[in-house]
């Protein structure tokens, strides 16, 4: 009879699988969506916290910007990616591989200025978006400025000043969504003296 128990219990059973490729799919997926569902309810309250729509860009470019200068660290040991030689093999790494690694998408790089010292990042899907409408009374908002301070303080690590905007975005009704960002300058090291 203890068997028989033992194989009434087996058969009912129910086995669980997510309906994906690999388990670091399903895994990043999870992460992604989450993260998602936090940066809304972020931006949420800093609209609640702040009177204008201007005060909460500029909190969320800071908030990215110190998000970057953490990140790169990882960023770096994660993807062994050497020292970039121009400002054309960064946009690649950070389009390629950095855009890939952490939010699981691949924009496309174009309108490159004649000096090679600009260009833009366009996302044909911007994941921080899903199931986003902006409300009427925030239409100055720029709700993935985020972004920009994260690339900001993540090339500022590696000794690249750049200037990064949002030009073009799909919750305002735009195509697709573009962030400029303009080399401005090489960070010098600043050696004690003695030591140059």
């Amino acid at each position: 009879m203890s068997r028989q128990g033992g194989r009434g219990t087996e058969s009912k059973k129910m086995y669980w699988y997510l309906p994906f490729i690999s388990p670091s799919a399903s895994l990043q997926l999870m992460n992604s969506e989450l993260f998602t569902l936090t940066y809304g309810a972020l931006v949420t309250q800093l609209c609640k916290d702040y009177e204008n729509d201007d005060d909460v860009n500029k909190q969320l470019d800071k908030m990215g910007y110190n998000i970057g200068v953490r990140l790169i660290e990882d960023f770096l040991a994660r993807s062994n990616v050497g020292r970039c030689h121009d400002f054309r093999e960064t946009a690649d790494v950070i389009a390629k591989i950095a855009f890939k690694m952490y939010l699981g998408i691949t924009p496309s790089i174009t309108n490159w200025s004649p000096g090679g010292d600009e260009f833009s990042l366009i996302l044909e899907n911007n994941p921080l978006v899903d199931f986003v409408e902006l409300p009427d009374n925030h239409s100055t908002l720029i709700y993935s400025n985020l972004l920009c301070g994260v690339l900001r303080g993540a090339l500022e690590m590696v000794q690249m000043a750049v200037d990064v905007k949002f030009v073009q975005d799909t919750l305002k009704g735009d195509s697709v969504t573009e962030i400029r960002m303009k080399f401005i300058r090489r960070i010098e090291d600043n050696l004690p003296a003695g030591e140059e």
